[in-house]
């Protein structure tokens, strides 16, 4: 295995998952106002709470579990300690997340630096005991849509799949990638069926008699996410698989390669089109769209350039320097 070779499709996952991330995190960053009935408005919450929320950020938590083991363990074959240097990278995560949570209260970057630290024991454990382990506690705690403490069990899950080696086998393995992808498929549609039948014509805000309804629908949500999660991912690597699919989607490559600098950056973008074009509670769902795809834009623009003269994004580059101590050359 060559061990300084990054692997394209985790990188195309992770772009895919933060580009799906703003949408949501956008809502409460502007306290959009809840969308009255029988609008375009209402029609987008409600394609929002059923495609969106909650289906990207579980590929993102999802990659972190990957990156973890694939980064201990490189580290390990250079013959450094990859324990202390992956616990420098969490303490400069949680730093960064620190700062960070001050304009977005509910980030991720601490929870991952704390979780982080917690899933270290777990890099040394059973692949087959981490994978059911992952997968029975993900269930349980999606029955009960606990979204917060589903962190862990995606992380294990992706340490599993780091030991399986998934990501080093694609090109072999298009047919069960097909395979795994039509099962989630099916199981996606029997749960988005299911949460559209509690989809609310009027949204409770916690005010009035609607709120027990949104709650359940929002719910549901929780519990049937990681499978739609799957089924998005599923579909994208098997897209990968073909030369063309790979060169129509390079933007995203880049745009997963500077994930770090990206997903604080969404934050400012969002809160600077806030504050110059006063949209704080004064912008409809349908128009923090707009302002998204906007934002995306610009930053998929500025990923490709900055990565045809440097080795890293700007933020990416500061984490290395933390985690392992030296300076290393950022241009080209």
């Amino acid at each position: 295995m060559d061990f300084d070779k990054r692997i394209d499709t985790l990188d195309y996952l992770r772009g895919f998952a933060l580009m799906g991330i703003i949408f949501v995190n956008i809502i409460p960053m502007l306290s959009v106002p809840l969308p009255a009935p029988h609008t375009i408005n209402a029609s987008y919450w409600r394609f929002l709470y059923l495609f969106v929320e909650g289906r990207f950020y579980t590929i993102f938590t999802f990659l972190f579990g990957v990156g973890f083991y694939m980064f201990i363990t490189r580290a390990e074959a250079k013959g450094r300690n990859g324990y202390v240097l992956f616990l420098r990278r969490m303490i400069a995560l949680f730093i960064i997340g620190y700062v960070h949570v001050q304009y977005l209260p509910g980030e991720a970057l601490t929870i991952y630096a704390v979780c982080g630290i917690l899933i270290m024991p777990f890099y040394k454990g059973n692949k087959m005991v981490n994978l059911i382990f992952g997968i029975a506690m993900l269930i349980v705690l999606g029955i009960f849509s606990f979204k917060l403490f589903m962190v862990l069990p995606l992380m294990l899950l992706g340490i599993a799949a780091g030991q399986f080696h998934v990501f080093e086998q694609l090109a072999k393995s298009r047919n069960k990638i097909a395979i795994f992808t039509s099962i989630m498929l099916v199981l996606s549609i029997i749960g988005l069926i299911y949460q559209y039948q509690y989809a609310p014509i009027v949204f409770g805000d916690g005010s009035d008699a609607n709120f027990q309804n949104t709650k359940r629908f929002l719910s549901i949500g929780i519990t049937i996410g990681p499978m739609v999660s799957a089924f998005y991912a599923g579909l994208l690597i098997w897209l990968l698989q073909f030369t063309l699919v790979q060169k129509l989607l390079s933007p995203l490559k880049s745009y997963g390669r500077m994930a770090l600098t990206n997903y604080v950056s969404q934050t400012a973008f969002v809160l600077l089109a806030g504050k110059v074009l006063h949209l704080f509670n004064n912008i409809t769902y349908i128009q923090s769209l707009y302002l998204c795809l906007a934002i995306l834009g610009v930053q998929l623009i500025f990923s490709l350039v900055w990565l045809r003269f440097f080795r890293f994004g700007p933020l990416e580059w500061v984490w290395r320097v933390v985690t392992y101590f030296e300076i290393p050359p950022l241009r080209k």
